[in-house]
């Protein structure tokens, strides 16, 4: 069935088995991000193995489905209060910020009779979520060790996705500074001290990455294979495990134009048009309600993206060596945001496919 997500296991578990071999040359645990394919069950549990020390993900409901697997689950985005009873009962570690959550945290845990693990989040300058002034953040340790249900498990930044700021030796040596006076004024130990995500990667394996720093959380690094600072290739690792195949409703030549007086689309835009002719116009099966068509790249790279409305996507493929015709399927390549949209779309199928090594992609 067609618009269908061919999700490459092979290839996955290659870049697991890479990343994973990266990051324990250099002591550092591997937590694998499920977030991106919404944790599909099938594929966690194929591509995780005995290589992941940690899966984590920003959905409870995501978590929820990976009970079978018998690795610890880290919950990434901070809880709501609406979702704390499921937080207690489906994740082991959780990312805070807010006392008032923890609190509601600990009451859950004394009602379930567990003790939940959490981490406390700095913010080294990207400005999404955190403790932005280290005074509140040993206020809120001193709080947190009161809690007879809550076990402070570290603490943890977030860089590059808000505010693009870039890993380094200095904004990361400063966690695990933090890290280390926590341990050294509430003589404690902290087993998680999380120095971000796959912008790291680029700090670690140019030997920066600074001593204190225990693990990292790997999302983009392991379905893209790449880092995510500078969007470099991550050596012996696989760009195309995932392709989007979509099928051809129809092939008309048309004015490349819009006729008459232009408003706004179906989205609220007003778009612009270039003049280019007529052209040969392919429409396939899919659209913004389905996938962000700015995240995938056509592998018939004759094949130009026009545009998209809810449900259909429009492709200019007049220079095409290959004559399209209705019916016919094109192939995509997926980036990460085609990525994120498609797996949460159910109009989307998915399939898992296994293929033989192939040479490796470059970036595209």
């Amino acid at each position: 069935m067609y618009p269908r997500l061919e999700i490459n296991i092979s290839k996955l578990k290659h870049n697991v088995d890479t990343l994973s071999q990266i990051c324990k040359s250099h002591n550092i645990d591997m937590i694998m991000v499920t977030k991106s394919y919404c944790a599909i069950p099938e594929v966690v549990e194929k591509i995780s193995g005995d290589k992941v020390d940690y899966l984590a993900d920003s959905r409870v409901e995501n978590i929820k489905n990976l009970q079978n697997i018998n690795i610890p689950k880290v919950l990434l985005r901070i809880p709501m209060l609406s979702e704390i009873a499921d937080v207690v009962k489906y994740v082991d570690v959780s990312f805070n910020s807010e006392l008032k959550t923890i609190y509601k945290l600990n009451e859950e845990s004394k009602k379930q009779n567990k003790v939940h693990k959490i981490v406390l989040m700095f913010d080294l300058g990207d400005l999404r979520e955190g403790y932005f002034k280290e005074e509140e953040l040993f206020s809120a340790v001193e709080e947190v060790l009161k809690l007879e249900n809550i076990k402070l498990f570290g603490i943890a930044t977030n860089l590059t996705c808000y505010g693009a700021i870039i890993p380094s030796e200095k904004n990361l040596g400063r966690l695990a500074s933090l890290a280390k006076a926590i341990e050294n004024k509430y003589n404690i130990t902290l087993e998680f001290v999380s120095g971000g995500n796959s912008s790291s990667i680029d700090l670690l394996q140019n030997l920066k990455m600074p001593k204190g720093i225990t693990n990292l959380r790997l999302g983009e690094a392991v379905i893209l294979g790449r880092e995510t600072a500078y969007g470099k290739v991550i050596e012996n690792t696989y760009q195309d495990t995932f392709k989007m195949i979509c099928e051809v409703v129809e092939i008309k030549e048309k004015p490349s134009l819009p006729i008459g007086e232009i408003g706004m689309d179906a989205f609220g835009n007003v778009p612009k048009y270039e003049d280019k002719g007529i052209l040969k116009r392919a429409i396939v099966a899919i659209g913004k309600q389905d996938i962000d068509i700015e995240g995938i790249v056509p592998i018939d790279s004759d094949i130009e993206i026009l545009g998209a409305s809810s449900d259909h996507m429009i492709l200019n493929v007049s220079d095409c060596k290959q004559s399209y015709e209705v019916g016919d399927k094109v192939e995509f390549l997926v980036e990460y945001g085609g990525l994120l949209t498609s797996c949460t779309s159910k109009y989307v199928h998915k399939e898992l496919v296994y293929s033989e090594f192939t040479q490796k992609q470059e970036a595209y």
